[in-house]
C-alpha cells in the first residue's frame, strides 16, 4: 500500500520571541526576535541537506516564520501548510506579583499534567483535551498521503505531549521533556496497512533524537530553561504554592 514504511518527523519548537515587547497586543501574533531568526538559521544550516516531502506548522506567526527560514535552505522545499491541531495549549489565568513568579508558575505547570482534570494554568485547556487534539492531528498527518520525511514546527507544550505519546509514557512524563527554543526532535514511525485494509496505522514509534539545538549543540550556553530564557530571568525560588481551587 502506498505510504506504508518508515516515516521520519523532524519535530521542532519555534525560535525565540519576546512576549513583552511594547508593540505586542496579542501574544498569538508575536514574531521571532533577531535571536529567534538566528536560531532558525542555525537549524536551516544543520538541516540543509535534508529533503522534506511535507512541511507543517501550527499556523501561528512564530512557527510559520521558523519553518520558512528552515525551508529556505532546501533546493526544492515543499509548500508549508497549517495544522491548527498543533497550536499551543490554551492558557488559563493566574495572578503573579513578579515576572519571576509568573515564569515559575508556567515552568511547573506541566508537573501535574497526568492528574484527572489538570489544566494548563487555572481555567486553561485541560492536558487531556490538548493531548486528544494534538495526537489526532499527528496521527492524521502520519497515516495520510505518500511521504517519507516531514518538518513539523510547533510549540513547547505540544512537543512535550507529542514526546510523551511517542515514548508511551503519556502525560505523566511530559514535565521531563525540556524543549529549548528552536530545538529539533527526531521521531521515526513505522507505518503499516491497518487490519481492515482500508488505510494505514502507526505500528511503532522510535525517538531518535530529542531537544537538539543546532545553535549550541552541547548546550554550553543553555544553562537556563527555555522559560527563563524567554522571561530573561533566573527563577531563584522554590516551587510556587499551588493555586487554591473552589
Amino acid at each position: 500500500m502506498n505510504g506504508a514504511g518508515r516515516r521520519r518527523v523532524f519535530l521542532m519548537r519555534h525560535g525565540h520571541v519576546d512576549y513583552f515587547a511594547p508593540d505586542i497586543t496579542d501574544p498569538r501574533s508575536v514574531p521571532l526576535t533577531d535571536d529567534g531568526r538566528r536560531q532558525a538559521e542555525a537549524a536551516r544550516d544543520a538541516l540543509r541537506h535534508t529533503t522534506f516531502d511535507i512541511a507543517v506548522c501550527s499556523g501561528l506567526p512564530r512557527t510559520r516564520e521558523t519553518a520558512e527560514i528552515i525551508l529556505s535552505g532546501n533546493d526544492n522545499p515543499p509548500k508549508l501548510t497549517d495544522l491548527p491541531q498543533i497550536e499551543e495549549l490554551k492558557s488559563g489565568w493566574i495572578t503573579a506579583q513578579t515576572r519571576e513568579e509568573l515564569a515559575a508558575r508556567l515552568a511547573y505547570s506541566f508537573d501535574d499534567a497526568g492528574e484527572d482534570g489538570a489544566a494548563f494554568l487555572p481555567d486553561g485547556e485541560t492536558f487531556s483535551s490538548a493531548q486528544d487534539r494534538i495526537v489526532a492531528g499527528l496521527e492524521g498527518l502520519l497515516t495520510q498521503g505518500d511521504w517519507q520525511t516531514a518538518l513539523v514546527v510547533a510549540h513547547e507544550g505540544v512537543n512535550r505531549i507529542a514526546l510523551g505519546w511517542a515514548c508511551g509514557g503519556g502525560l505523566r512524563t511530559i514535565s521531563s521533556f525540556e524543549q529549548d527554543l528552536c530545538c529539533v526532535n527526531l521521531i521515526d514511525f513505522d507505518i503499516t496497512p491497518n487490519p481492515q485494509g482500508t488505510g494505514l496505522q502507526i505500528e511503532r514509534k522510535l525517538i531518535k533524537a530529542m531537544n537538539v539545538t543546532p545553535y549550541d549543540f552541547v548546550k554550553k550556553g543553555l544553562s537556563r530553561t527555555s522559560l527563563e530564557h524567554l522571561f530573561d530571568i533566573d527563577f531563584g525560588m522554590a516551587r510556587p504554592p499551588r493555586e487554591k481551587t473552589a
